[in-house]
């Protein structure tokens, strides 16, 4: 019972370092990604679609990303939904392409992501010490209902902590990563 607690705990401390590496994979960098506009939302005849869904997008530069619908109708509102994301970018239609220019980034820029990214992952932080108080809380109550013995609740507190300090650092190498990604020139 206390194993499937603890396992319970990791799954969801490295979904919560999962869900910030997909975070951050959406904030830009000097360099061209699919990752940065694959989520954006658009309204395709009321339903809220993702761009992946509608459109093929490549990389045919480092610096350009060319987005390529499957319905040439949605190119409006494609480029609707790109201006108001907030990449800051202007889409250029050609009538079957839209392309995106990425300006590379001013020092200002730069330091903005950087403060994003730390948000971002003070959120995961916080995400994964909030599983470990749910289980510790657990392993509390079931010590008092006579479930488990208090050196077991001990054990399982200790293997939590080290857990915890686990995926911590975790989200802390993934943050740094890409805050170096976002400060090379």
């Amino acid at each position: 019972m206390v194993e499937d607690l603890l396992r319970d705990a990791e799954h969801r401390m490295q979904r919560a370092v999962e869900v910030l590496e997909e975070d951050l994979k959406r904030i830009r960098t000097g360099r061209a990604t699919p990752a940065l506009v694959e989520k954006i939302t658009i309204d395709y005849y009321g339903v809220p679609t993702p761009l992946i869904q509608l459109a093929a997008i490549t990389v045919p530069e480092p610096r350009q990303i060319n987005i390529k619908p499957f319905d040439p109708k949605t190119i409006p509102a494609i480029e609707r939904a790109i201006l108001t994301s907030d990449l800051g970018l202007t889409p250029n239609n050609d009538g079957s392409t839209i392309r995106l220019f990425l300006p590379p980034l001013t020092e200002e820029r730069r330091q903005e992501l950087v403060r994003v990214v730390h948000k971002r992952v003070e959120q995961a932080r916080i995400a994964i010490r909030n599983v470990r108080r749910d289980v510790l809380k657990d392993l509390r109550e079931m010590e008092d209902e006579k479930m488990i013995s208090e050196d077991e609740r001990r054990r399982a507190e200790d293997k939590l902590q080290k857990l915890t300090e686990t995926y911590i650092e975790k989200a802390n190498k993934a943050g740094e990563l890409k805050e170096r990604e976002i400060m090379e020139r």
